[in-house]
């Protein structure tokens, strides 16, 4: 995909009672990476935000290296609402730094990642991280 492709990308997760923000921040910013993106912390949520192609490399390189881009593509296109494409991911996987799709919110115990993706082309941004 050429770095050209305009792309708004929000990740965010809620935050229990008992848990630590500071290590649900980390959770996020592993499936991120290595990439610019604002942080915002508010009450009971953790929110991070680019426009930055680049911050969806880990999930395309783990979606290859993992064997799992034909199931992918399919939840991707499935979670696909006209511009926008919605990706729930495994809290605790993201932790370990694991990019771990989840089929619905309940997957994942204190619940999932969220990250919402904006675009122009949906469809060439799914090929992307689940074809190529």
């Amino acid at each position: 995909m050429e770095p050209s492709v305009g792309v708004v990308i929000s990740l965010h997760a809620a935050v229990s009672p008992s848990e630590d923000p500071a290590k649900v921040l980390s959770a996020a910013r592993n499936v991120l990476g290595d990439c610019t993106y604002d942080v915002e912390e508010r009450d009971g949520m953790v929110s991070l935000r680019s426009r930055e192609l680049k911050c969806l490399q880990k999930i395309h390189d783990q979606l290859r290296d993992r064997h799992v881009r034909a199931a992918a593509n399919r939840l991707l296109l499935r979670m696909r609402d006209g511009r926008r494409v919605t990706m729930l991911l495994n809290r605790q996987a993201a932790t370990a730094g694991v990019v771990a799709l989840c089929t619905s919110a309940t997957e994942s115990p204190l619940g999932p990642i969220v990250v919402e993706i904006e675009t122009e082309t949906p469809d060439r941004l799914i090929d992307w991280l689940t074809v190529y």
